[in-house]
């Protein structure tokens, strides 16, 4: 897949734009946004995915657009599982409802500059060894067994930006007063501010889901461009469904089981893949194991049960518990 540097560019300078637009707005009109305007910039959103995607199918052929929904699609239930440690970092902090557009548009921008990163370095590690694909297996089960292990219940993750948080707040001059800004005046001197504290705390966060989402959608597309630009769409909605679904994410009871099992799938492809891509000499004398290897298609379809299941099982759930809670309350 030949993409001319000119696209990349515009790509890059769209989002860019996107971005710059959201903190202007967000700066000016500090406000806890109704749920019909999260609806329709959240609808714009996705169906400009919808649109890129079938646009990429169109002139690049179906498996290429089928790589972008499959990996988007990845990213977009990943997203979700973050939205969880955005909303404990959130009330661990007591953000006012008014500044968290500000604090998750900033949390925003950090992951979309990580994953960029992570995203090129990645390209280049595989471009230039193959064996790479067993390291991103590796992290994508070891990622898969730590949801198991979490259950949805677990804020170690927390636990571990407070540690950093806290040095902070010591080693920086600070204010306890709330504003849109990272850095205020006060008396000639310069003072962090608690939404300075806050971005410190979604940063780590996104740097820890970086390290997993990246393996996962080169698991699905050995196209950077492909990579980029699902991670992008991902985002860029993730601050509107932090407000419409913050409630259900509650009901999502088997979330974590599912992109459990989501991982873990993508990892049995990649291991196939580094098998049928092998140059390590301890393995088959560093000869390709012929191993099937599954389709992209088939991939998107697993993709989409999975998460189907996933939702469907957790609804009912909660459904199912809802009067048993009530009575027993």
């Amino acid at each position: 897949m030949d993409i001319p540097t000119w696209v990349w560019l515009l790509t890059l300078a769209v989002a860019a734009a996107v971005l710059t637009f959201d903190v202007w707005w967000v700066a000016r009109n500090p406000h806890v946004p109704s749920t019909r305007e999260v609806s329709v910039v959240l609808g714009i959103y996705v169906s400009a995915a919808v649109v890129f995607g079938f646009g990429l199918w169109a002139l690049q052929g179906g498996e290429r657009g089928t790589e972008f929904f499959a990996g988007w699609l990845t990213e977009y239930s990943l997203s979700i599982d973050n939205l969880f440690v955005f909303l404990l970092i959130m009330a661990k902090f007591n953000v006012p409802q008014k500044y968290q557009q500000t604090a998750l548009l900033w949390g925003i921008i950090i992951a979309i500059v990580l994953r960029t990163i992570f995203i090129f370095v990645g390209a280049a590690a595989i471009n230039n060894f193959s064996w790479v694909f067993y390291i991103f297996a590796a992290i994508l089960l070891w990622a898969a067994i730590t949801q198991v292990r979490e259950q949805g219940g677990d804020d170690t993750a927390g636990d571990e930006d407070n540690r950093i948080v806290q040095w902070v707040q010591k080693t920086f001059p600070s204010t306890t007063e709330w504003s849109t800004k990272l850095f205020v005046k006060e008396n000639a001197k310069r003072l962090v501010t608690p939404m300075f504290i806050v971005v410190v705390a979604l940063g780590l966060t996104d740097l820890l889901f970086a390290v997993d989402s990246i393996p996962a959608i080169y698991g699905l597309t050995r196209e950077p461009y492909i990579v980029l630009t699902a991670n992008l769409f991902a985002l860029m909605g993730l601050r509107q469904l932090y407000f419409l679904i913050g409630g259900l994410l509650k009901k999502l009871v088997y979330l974590h089981l599912g992109l459990a099992v989501l991982l873990g799938f993508i990892a049995l492809k990649l291991f196939l893949h580094a098998l049928h891509e092998n140059e390590l000499p301890f393995i088959n004398g560093g000869e390709h194991v012929p191993v099937p290897e599954i389709p992209i298609a088939v991939s998107l379809g697993g993709i989409v049960l999975i998460l189907g299941v996933t939702a469907a099982a957790s609804l009912w759930k909660t459904r199912n518990d809802g009067p048993q809670d009530a009575e027993s309350s």
